[in-house]
């Protein structure tokens, strides 16, 4: 068959059999491979669809110009789609995305544009903002916004829905997927859940990333969010295309878990697949060793290639560096904290409390730092440091209430993260660490945790 261009080549991806990682699990895995489509991941789809729809409502005219913040992904997929119809692409990332997602993108004649990753998605610094204010300044663009789009959504509704019902001959029982932006996740198990009402949707999130809590409990939790170093998926906003209601569950998976089964994929499977779809097999993994019985069928979502990770996850240094690929076993914050015989040494104030108050606690405690509670959620934090640096700057504020002068919150970490993760993360601006165990309790990690830690 000869395409009139590359975008018609999109979709149509295989399906292929987990044969050697499937240890454990009763039932049938398959993997829906995505890097088969042109640009080597499934936002091919979703990108030549908000093309289409906009050029068919009018938003897209003849020579304009696509600005996008995305991982990479996105932009490739758009990219391709602007050489096969004529326009220009801008893009904007997050400085954590890697290297050869920016190199690719500057390869196929996009401009890209590299933003701050630790800033809020409303910060005009952010890649959100920035792609917005250039939407903003140049005439004749538009903004595609994968996040809210719903042509994303319904991209993989109308494609790789249809086409997992018919591979699997409407076999499957279970679809598994990252989610990020929504897309891929929920436009597919709409389409699935309609064929077969019982379907379970498993999604798959990371820690630092809001919608497992949000899923469970309703809350936007801000405390959930912090940084991390997986690629693609979990976010620190709601986007719409997100829809709850087709999600099921959620599994949450760490960054080094998901890393090394991206490894363990390409060793073992030949799936020379990316961080993410690493991140999908670990969670599905997880939920399918306790929950799938013989007959059911599972598939699994794997996003994009390995070739957008060289120099991280398939580069040995990076993964020993960063903890995952360790010489030496390295105890977790869970170990941390089970020393502690259920004594919980996390004291707070609130808001309202004066300076003097905190000061008084902190005395009485022995402690040199506390976090700053409205409500059930972290505000902000106190630091004996920061605290003397301001009353001998002005003696007369000890009447004054905490939160006007109270410092960032401190970083929400997982559970099983490293002593060396750990570490990494305490400085000189962030002198503790909080972690919350599976019953919702807060515990706080100082330095002095870890030292001794470090002695045993």
């Amino acid at each position: 068959m000869i395409y009139n261009s590359i975008i018609d080549t999109i979709g149509n991806t295989p399906l292929v059999r987990i044969n050697k990682l499937n240890k454990g699990v009763a039932g049938t895995l398959l993997a829906k491979v995505e890097y088969f489509n042109p640009g080597n991941s499934t936002k091919d789809r979703m990108a030549l669809k908000m093309i289409l729809d906009a050029e068919k409502n009018g938003s897209l005219k003849p020579g304009g110009t696509i600005i996008e913040g995305t991982s990479g992904n996105t932009g490739m997929g758009l990219a391709l789609t602007a050489i096969a119809k004529g326009y220009k692409c801008i893009f904007t990332m997050a400085d954590k995305q890697s290297q050869e997602k920016i190199n690719i993108l500057r390869a196929v004649g996009a401009e890209v544009i590299v933003c701050p990753t630790n800033v809020d998605a409303d910060d005009p610094r952010s890649y959100y903002s920035i792609a917005k204010k250039l939407n903003r300044e140049i005439p004749n663009s538009i903004y595609p916004n994968q996040y809210d789009n719903p042509s994303n959504a319904m991209a993989h509704y109308e494609t790789t829905g249809p086409e997992i019902w018919n591979q699997t001959g409407g076999k499957i029982t279970h679809y598994c997927a990252t989610v990020g932006t929504g897309g891929s996740m929920c436009g597919t198990a709409k389409f699935l859940k309609e064929q077969k009402r019982n379907l379970i949707s498993v999604g798959i999130d990371t820690y630092g990333s809001v919608f497992k809590k949000y899923k469970e409990t309703g809350v936007f939790d801000r405390n959930e969010i912090y940084p991390y170093l997986t690629e693609g998926f979990g976010e620190d906003i709601l986007p719409k295309n997100v829809d709850f209601d087709v999600i099921d569950t959620f599994i949450k998976v760490t960054d080094k878990d998901g890393a090394i089964m991206a490894r363990r994929l390409s060793r073992e499977e030949g799936l020379f697949v990316g961080w993410s779809s690493g991140s999908a097999v670990h969670g599905a993994l997880e939920y399918a060793r306790e929950n799938l019985k013989k007959d059911d069928t599972m598939v699994i979502l794997l996003p994009d290639h390995g070739t957008r990770y060289l120099n991280k996850v398939y580069n040995d240094m990076w993964m020993k560096d960063h903890g995952f690929l360790e010489e030496r076993t390295f105890e977790t914050a869970r170990e941390i904290i089970s020393r502690r015989n259920g004594k919980n040494s996390l004291f707070t104030v609130t808001k309202k409390s004066t300076i003097g108050e905190a000061i008084r606690l902190m005395n009485q405690e022995g402690v040199d730092q506390m976090p700053v509670v409205e409500g059930k959620e972290f505000v902000g934090s106190v630091t004996t440091a920061s605290l003397i640096e301001k009353i001998i700057s002005d003696p007369t504020i000890k009447d004054n209430s905490v939160g006007e002068i109270m410092d960032s919150p401190m970083q929400v970490v997982a559970m099983d993260s490293t002593l060396d993760v750990l570490s990494s993360m305490l400085n000189k601006s962030n002198r503790a660490l909080l972690v919350r165990d599976e019953a919702e309790q807060a515990h706080i990690i100082t330095q002095h945790d870890i030292l001794k830690a470090m002695t045993l």
